[in-house]
């Protein structure tokens, strides 16, 4: 499925009405991760396509004749992997996939290093996180907390805008990490020469995320 505009991607866990809020606005078409349509009908959210194994979503929810079902029986993915091989979209705003069960939530953080060319917001009840392009430049006031998490081991950082710079460190799961770190001016710039880190600010700032990840998008 492909669209020209940000795409609501709805998973089978817990999703409140203060998260839906924040992305409707940016999202143009809906697509549900299997049982997550039975969440976006228990929301009043219409989807425009079902796409997974069809393990966990209703018979109700599948008896829409109107909406695609893309069923995908192959068990080596998860559904929000099978959702995210399957569209094409400038950027992902994906709901129900943190909280819940633990293995799950790894899971999708694992997905969004194995789809890095995928622009991807995971958004949660109450952070989102997101893989930090090779360079990502955001608007965040002051004292915002940025969290970063390396996913393997990154090199070649460099920061602005940070009250701990990043210049010289190495981060990795085994060593240094980047968690409870601040926006000490009003720009902030993170460079990362090689190696997948996770940013993770307070949902409130979603808006700034996206324009950070379209930013990101135009200089490739």
């Amino acid at each position: 499925m492909k669209t020209d505009a940000p795409l609501l991607l709805i998973g089978n866990g817990a999703v409140d009405t203060g998260a839906l809020a924040l992305v409707q606005p940016f999202a143009r078409m809906v697509v549900a991760a299997d049982g997550g349509a039975d969440v976006a009908a228990a929301l009043g959210v219409r989807v425009d396509a079902i796409i997974g194994d069809m393990d966990s979503v209703s018979a109700e929810a599948l008896g829409h004749k109107t909406v695609p079902v893309i069923r995908v029986s192959e068990q080596d993915t998860t559904d929000f992997e099978k959702c995210l091989q399957r569209v094409d979209a400038p950027l992902v705003l994906a709901l129900g996939f943190l909280g819940g069960r633990l293995d799950h939530e790894l899971a999708a953080l694992n997905a969004l290093v194995k789809h890095a060319k995928t622009n991807v917001l995971l958004i949660g009840e109450r952070d989102l996180v997101f893989l930090c392009p090779k360079r990502l430049e955001m608007a965040l006031p002051k004292g915002t907390r940025v969290s970063l998490f390396p996913m393997g081991r990154a090199i070649g950082l460099r920061s602005d805008g940070l009250e701990y710079g990043l210049d010289g460190l190495v981060l990795a799961p085994d060593a240094g990490i980047g968690t409870s770190n601040r926006a000490s001016a009003g720009r902030q710039v993170i460079e990362v020469a090689d190696g997948p880190i996770l940013v993770i600010l307070p949902r409130r700032h979603i808006s700034a995320a996206i324009d950070a990840l379209e930013l990101a998008s135009k200089d490739t």
